[in-house]
C-alpha cells in the first residue's frame, strides 16, 4: 500500500519561532503516523522546521525545490526534487500531496492553498485563519481550520480511513 503524502506549506524566512515550533511538532506527528512529509524543501521557516520534526522521528521527507541545485535545500530533506521552475513548483507540491496542511505564510502559501482547492485537494489550515477569503470551501467541508498539530492528524485520519 502506498504511503500517504502530507504536503506542509507555510512561511519561509519570515516565519515566527512559534509557527516553526508548531511546524516541527506537526512534522514529528506525521512521521510517527508513517506518512511522508512533502514541502518546498528549503532550509528556512516552516520547510526546515517540519522536515526536522519528521527526520528526528524517523520520517521520510521530500522537498520540491524551485531551484536547479540543492544549495538552499534543508539538510532534513531525504529526497530533493529539483525543478528549476521557481514558483511553478507549487503545482508539483500540491498535485503530489494527498492532503495539504497550511501554516501561516504569505502570498506563496496562499497561492498553494488556492491551487489545492482548485485541484480538489483537502486543505487543513493550522492556526492560519484566512477570514472570509475561502469561506465557500469551508462551508463545503473541503477546507477546515484547526489550532493544534494533533487536530491535523485527526482530520487526516477522518479523510483517509
Amino acid at each position: 500500500m502506498r504511503k500517504l503524502i502530507v504536503g506542509v506549506m507555510g512561511g519561509g524566512e519570515g516565519a515566527s519561532p512559534q509557527v516553526c515550533e508548531t511546524a516541527y511538532k506537526l512534522g514529528s506527528l506525521i512521521a510517527k503516523e508513517g506518512w511522508v512529509l512533502l514541502n518546498g524543501g528549503w532550509g528556512v521557516g516552516v520547510m526546515e522546521a517540519s522536515a526536522r520534526g519528521a527526520k528526528e522521528n524517523n520520517g521520510l521527507t521530500v522537498g520540491i525545490l524551485p531551484d536547479r541545485h540543492t544549495d538552499l535545500a534543508s539538510k532534513y530533506i531525504d529526497i530533493p526534487i529539483l525543478t528549476g521552475m521557481g514558483d511553478g513548483r507549487n503545482y508539483i507540491n500540491i498535485l503530489t500531496s494527498d492532503v495539504v496542511v497550511a501554516l501561516p505564510g504569505r502570498s506563496g502559501t496562499i497561492s498553494e492553498i488556492a491551487l489545492a482547492l482548485k485541484n480538489g485537494k483537502n486543505v487543513i489550515l493550522l492556526d492560519f485563519p484566512l477570514g472570509d477569503l475561502f469561506v465557500e470551501y469551508q462551508k463545503a467541508g473541503i477546507m477546515v481550520l484547526v489550532k493544534k498539530p494533533e487536530e491535523v492528524i485527526e482530520q487526516i485520519k477522518k479523510l483517509f480511513s
